[in-house]
């Protein structure tokens, strides 16, 4: 029987010896392999954290001691030593197991996390909470991987956090060097200085191997050679204050901000984390515990992976680390072409990322021109702002973010870029349904949240080449900022226009008048166009236009709608402000009395699925498009038609 096999809850670990636990790591990392090349899901990340998590529960009481994991996408050996191995064969599937920590899943998950630099804020909470109910036998524990301390959010959570001495929280720093690609900054260039200090790697030259070799009394060596280099460490740090230890260890910044510090603790070695974590649960303070880990650590296609070490893969083949087979050619890949060749002829345009150049496609851009591409870190609102001051300076950056970590930076979108009415332009990818990443992870909320920012132009590509059509006119305003977004995954075919009513896209156009109005959004062109086939079979009129820009609506659509009985919105965002919302609005400025019926998604947290599944309950099939078409003419039929000329001319066909 494997050991694995053993492990119900955190408790069935604390009986293991030194060798079990070895073995168990070993089980594990095989466990991940076989599971998440099957499902799809977070390799690397949690390759990298299977000792430090094995420690975690062996030191702490879990539920009652909480452990908040920031990224959450770090938590599937949580998840494995907590109950749910038996679950992971539907891992990030409609119905089975979250990629992330879940509330509904386990008393052993406390928050729903999933974006980065937000746990040490929990933390500070629940550690008032925990001061306000005299639960001093409760501990409190912040997993936070070094990506995630580049974004401003952690560092106000520290700063409060070292501010209050007898609130005890432990910070665990699992550094791997890495966010989605390696950390960039003054914080990187520190945590590195703290691992490779010339001490700390002399006494870390004594192996672990080498020392637990020798049994017992090696290993009760190896606990007392680690005592003397916190031993050593503490002295140094001790001497910072009388200004005579700077050329032989680096300042630690969290003992500058008053945070006790303990490390660095070499993150896979088991019995070094336990009394690191045992000293930090014991200290009764604030404490940082720094470990050094390897993302993608004990499978060679993840740890010889450059790129992201296999950070969030698809189904891939276990042996080889590749996808069974090559897919189609992605948003993705589009835009990041696209964008280099308007480099080559602009030299104005820099791009800017938080922290996944590759993810965003701009690993071409960056390696083409590396003076004019910036990462940041996982800090969306200082890429925003720090845009708006390139563009202030006469550049124009473009700014590749997820659509769902666009929310973070809503407020720089809105004061920064549009009040100063300056010209960037963000990319969001992944816009949209995202699906198996679950609720957080969705980029639902631009088309509704951006409706709100004053002069911002936003653009829907349904195809490539709408993509790169509109990626340069984008780049070329210069008075206000404008987004394009698109969706997760491979292009589809093109869909050419059949003419043009003004700056509107006409895709099928029906005879005569009276019919309905399919205002497709983007990628939801193709499947407007299905549903008005079906429409057709009935004997409904059906014309299917593409505005291209849904910021501002193009004026010649409600000129449009009053030629028709019915306009029915087809967009995979939120339904509630969206674009079927603006077209209402405008269709009442206007004095156009069409029925305007938005087909969207209504619930801005679907939980994880296929993009498919939560299309179809969102109604964004073709088969349900043409039914609401149906439904709603039904009801068009018997409302009388208002009296008096139409408020608008019809626009002049091209």
């Amino acid at each position: 029987m494997s050991l694995l096999a053993r492990i119900n809850q955190p408790a069935d670990l604390r009986g293991l010896s030194h060798p079990e636990l070895v073995r168990l790591a070993r089980e594990i990392r095989d466990f991940l392999i076989r599971h998440v090349a099957a499902t799809g899901g977070h390799l690397g990340p949690n390759l990298g954290v299977v000792e430090l998590t094995l420690a975690l529960h062996r030191v702490f009481d879990s539920p009652r001691d909480r452990l908040l994991w920031d990224v959450g996408h770090q938590a599937y050996v949580h998840k494995i030593v907590t109950g749910r191995a038996g679950e992971f064969s539907g891992l990030r599937q409609r119905g089975g197991l979250s990629g992330y920590p879940s509330r509904e899943e386990s008393a052993h998950d406390h928050i729903e996390h999933s974006h980065a630099s937000v746990a040490l804020s929990y933390a500070d909470g629940m550690a008032k909470a925990a001061q306000l109910a005299g639960e001093s036998d409760r501990h409190i524990v912040a997993v936070v991987g070094d990506g995630a301390l580049t974004g401003g959010l952690a560092w106000e959570a520290l700063n409060n956090i070292a501010a209050a001495p007898d609130r005890p929280v432990v910070i665990v720093v699992n550094d791997n060097g890495r966010s989605y690609a390696p950390t960039v900054g003054g914080l990187a260039r520190h945590l590195a200085a703290l691992r490779t200090h010339a001490g700390y790697e002399r006494l870390a030259g004594w192996s672990r191997q080498a020392l637990d070799g020798a049994g017992a009394p090696g290993r009760a060596l190896h606990r007392t050679l680690r005592a003397t280099k916190e031993g050593i460490k503490e002295g140094l740090k001790a001497g910072l204050t009388e200004g005579r230890a700077e050329a032989v260890t680096p300042h630690s910044l969290f003992c500058e901000l008053g945070l006790h510090y303990l490390g660095p603790v070499d993150g896979h070695d088991i019995t070094a984390l336990e009394a690191a974590l045992e000293r930090a649960k014991a200290h009764g303070a604030p404490v940082v515990v720094h470990c050094v880990t390897r993302k993608g650590l004990g499978y060679a296609p993840a740890e010889q992976n450059e790129e992201d070490h296999l950070h969030g893969i698809g189904i891939i083949d276990p042996q080889t680390g590749r996808p069974p087979r090559p897919g189609g050619l992605t948003w993705t890949a589009v835009f990041g072409r696209e964008l280099v060749e308007l480099a080559d002829a602009h030299p104005g345009v820099v791009a800017i990322t938080a922290a996944m150049p590759g993810s965003v496609g701009l690993d071409d851009f960056a390696a083409r021109y590396p003076a004019r591409f910036f990462d940041v870190g996982i800090a969306e609102q200082h890429a925003v702002a720090s845009a708006a001051g390139m563009a202030m300076a006469g550049l124009h950056p473009v700014i590749a973010l997820y659509g769902t970590f666009l929310n973070r930076a809503l407020d720089q979108v809105l004061m920064d870029l549009a009040l100063h009415r300056l010209g960037a332009t963000l990319v969001l990818d992944r816009s949209g349904v995202t699906g198996d990443d679950g609720p957080s992870h969705n980029g639902l909320w631009d088309l509704a949240l951006l409706q709100a920012v004053p002069g911002l132009r936003i653009a829907a590509p349904r195809d490539a080449h709408a993509l790169r059509r509109q990626l340069r006119q984008a780049v070329s305003i210069t008075d206000a900022p404008t987004v394009l977004r698109y969706p997760r995954g491979t292009v589809g075919p093109a869909i050419a226009a059949v003419g043009r009513a003004g700056a509107v896209d006409v895709l099928r156009e029906a005879p005569g008048s009276g019919g309905v109005l399919l205002v497709a959004v983007g990628t939801m062109a193709s499947v407007a166009l299905e549903a008005a086939e079906l429409c057709a079979e009935q004997g409904v009129a059906i014309t299917v236009v593409d505005p291209l820009w849904v910021k501002p609506l193009p004026d010649e659509l409600p000129a449009l709608a009053a030629e028709h009985a019915l306009v029915v919105t087809v967009e995979d965002g939120l339904r509630a402000g969206g674009v079927g919302t603006a077209v209402a609005q405008a269709l009442q400025e206007a004095g156009v009395h069409t029925p305007v019926r938005a087909v969207g998604v209504a619930d801005g947290f679907p939980q994880h699925a296929t993009r498919a599944e939560i299309l179809a309950e969102a109604g964004l099939t073709a088969q349900a498009i043409a039914h609401t078409v149906a439904r709603n003419l039904a009801r068009a039929a018997v409302i009388p038609e208002p009296a008096g000329p139409r408020a608008h001319p019809a626009p002049k066909r091209q």
